[in-house]
């Protein structure tokens, strides 16, 4: 699925927009979680999963090609817990 999808999908179900306003809609849903989760922030979006902003510590790790010892530096990253609604 692509935000083409979604957009797609808010179109059809939501009779009072234009597909470019549907496009826009998803574009601002996603520009706004991603501006929370670059700022720490986790989202959680009930009854699909969340996500979650984890840090990383700093670490010492191998360069595979060398096999140099590297500091890698603390970062943070994003895990996606699927909702228990979700079975697969």
């Amino acid at each position: 699925m692509i935000k083409a999808d979604l957009a797609r999908v808010v179109y059809d179900r939501h009779g009072g927009v234009s597909y470019r306003e549907a496009q826009d809609i998803v574009e601002r849903m996603l520009d706004h979680m991603r501006t929370r989760l670059i700022g720490g922030e986790n989202v959680k979006l009930t009854g699909f999963g969340s996500f979650i902003v984890v840090n990383r510590r700093e670490r010492v790790g191998r360069n595979p090609q060398t096999g140099d010892t590297i500091t890698l530096k603390s970062r943070k990253y994003i895990t996606f817990k699927p909702s228990k609604q979700l079975k697969f």
